[in-house]
């Protein structure tokens, strides 16, 4: 399997893992553009939430927003036991990590997501125990696709120079992955029509369950 190709994994959060109930980010959605004086379709509800054109601040620019007024409110509008409440564990990451738990290897979390927000959602889901290091980049930090919040994390687990490898559903992350020298997986949550791009990566699935099957065939990109 390609558990046993690594000597670290890392993860993303936020559609890697978890997801939020829709209606969730919807309603979300509508008090944020209550207060900038602007409706947010599904469609660009949807390309924020999962970042499916890359990194979010560009895309806001391009539709006029400026995202230092956008992500404070973003933020206050959140609510952390609400959203806790509606979140839910894909079964296949679940297993993935379960196998990866019993090689005894260490595991590390790398999210966008908000200390605020992310630690209810762990906790809610009981999963907090799963990562060895759990870190919620920040401006100081770096977000990804910048190595700097892999690399922290990294350090934090004591792997600096082991084989790692970083799986999250967005560009981003693969990008952050290839930065700091690791493997990226990519696992597709949505169609790719919806995305509108394919997202190169070493390992491409649709489901982690892919990898519980296969073993790794190398660095593709290199």
């Amino acid at each position: 399997m390609v558990v046993d190709e690594y000597d670290v994994w890392l993860f993303d959060l936020d559609g890697t893992i978890v997801d939020a109930d829709w209606a969730y980010t919807r309603e979300v959605f509508d008090r944020v553009g209550d207060r900038l004086g602007r409706d947010f379709s599904d469609r660009e509800s949807e390309i924020i939430w999962h970042g499916l054109n890359g990194a979010r601040d560009p895309q806001l620019r391009a539709w006029g927003i400026d995202p230092a007024e956008f992500w404070p409110i973003f933020h206050d509008e959140e609510d952390p036991l609400a959203r806790a409440e509606v979140t839910y564990l894909h079964d296949d990451a679940a297993d993935l990590l379960d196998d990866i738990h019993r090689t005894g290897v260490p595991v590390g979390l790398v999210t966008h997501c908000q200390e605020f927000l992310a630690g209810p959602v762990l906790d809610h889901l009981d999963i907090r125990d799963w990562f060895d290091a759990v870190l919620c980049c920040t401006e100081e930090v770096g977000w990804k696709p910048s190595p700097a919040p892999i690399e922290r994390t990294l350090a934090q687990l004591d792997a600096d120079g082991d084989r790692g490898v970083l799986a999250g559903d967005g560009a981003s992350d693969i990008g952050a992955a290839w930065n700091a020298g690791l493997d990226g997986i990519h696992v597709e949550r949505h169609d790719p029509d919806r995305r509108g791009h394919c997202v190169l990566a070493d390992h491409r699935v649709r489901s982690f369950d892919e990898l519980r099957r296969t073993r790794s065939t190398g660095r593709s990109r290199r």
